[in-house]
């Protein structure tokens, strides 16, 4: 990877500010981060924990649980450590590798989620307009190779967010007003033509995103017509159900995202204190929240849980 260019300043790092302009309150700010790390970190791993034990989890829909821990799991973990960090001890520079490093696995974490949420959707479909097929269909082995298609995605599309950077001058200043090393709050402070990264950029955030949700509107567009088809106020209770999770998921997740990328580039009216806030709770509210969602709609994992609790 090609090495920064820092001339004047002939410094290697990166000074991250954290919250600037409430460096007093730094520690009463890490208190709800804190918190909610660590329920996002105990309800993935017990989601994770729970199905790699219990031999009748391992299923396509529970494999795909696994999934969205795992990236939920990234996400706020290439973010909070070093948040709290500069938080509690004022740990504030960051090596130009670890910045490029952190700033790669938060995009590409979150580029995955989005595509676990396309494949919970068309697990969703399959399930609805083909029930007599899906154990033919939506097997564990179909799930795994989505997966990688997605990881292979995500690799594909932030790699060279990455590379970019890498090519970007940055003369004396190297401070910045954020938390973590979010592409555009990096390529802001470059002394360089920063217009090709701010295009990638956009692109693929509404590309990954875009296509997501479009994929994702189709599939409920297909089971919408599918029970349009059913007159059994049972079967539209029982596709209610199976759906709720999925779209409680997405509207904790997608919505943040699409505010968090608009921001960073349009939203010039905006509290700077206000977005840096806001752009790290959406790396930690949908993890804590969406092993809760799915515990609370998922009767086999609330049971599950309940055991290993019970032999505590």
């Amino acid at each position: 990877m090609a090495t920064f260019n820092l001339p004047l300043s002939g410094t290697s790092t990166f000074i991250l500010l954290g919250i600037p302009g409430l460096e007093a309150d730094h520690i009463w700010i890490s208190i709800p981060f804190f918190i909610f790390y660590i329920i996002s970190l105990l309800g993935n791993v017990t989601v994770l924990f729970v199905v790699g034990k219990e031999q009748t989890l391992h299923k396509p829909m529970y494999l795909l649980l696994c999934m969205l821990a795992l990236t939920d799991i990234g996400m706020s973990t290439s973010v909070m450590p070093k948040a709290l960090c500069i938080f509690w001890f004022n740990l504030k520079r960051i090596t130009v590798c670890g910045c490029l490093t952190q700033m790669f696995f938060l995009h590409a974490a979150s580029a995955m989620h989005s595509a676990v949420l396309v494949t919970m959707a068309f697990d969703r479909y399959v399930a609805i307009c083909n029930p007599l097929r899906y154990a033919n269909i939506v097997t564990n082995a179909q799930i795994a190779k989505l997966g990688l298609v997605g990881l292979i995605r995500a690799v594909l599309f932030i790699l060279p967010l990455a590379l970019l950077l890498s090519r970007l001058p940055f003369c004396a200043n190297h401070i910045i007003s954020h938390t973590y090393c979010e592409h555009i709050a990096v390529a802001n402070i470059s002394c360089g033509d920063i217009a090709v990264n701010r295009m990638y950029g956009l692109i693929i955030g509404f590309v990954v995103i875009g296509l997501d949700l479009t994929l994702i509107a189709l599939s409920y567009c297909l089971i919408i017509r599918t029970l349009l088809r059913i007159s059994s106020k049972k079967a539209h209770q029982k596709a209610l159900n199976t759906c709720t999770a999925h779209i409680c998921v997405m509207l904790t997740s997608y919505p943040p995202s699409l505010f968090s990328i608009l921001t960073h580039r349009f939203g010039q009216g905006i509290a700077l204190q206000v977005h840096i806030i806001l752009a790290n709770l959406y790396f930690v509210i949908p993890p804590m929240l969406n092993p809760i969602i799915y515990g609370a709609k998922t009767k086999e994992i609330c049971d599950k849980v309940g055991k290993y609790t019970c032999r505590m």
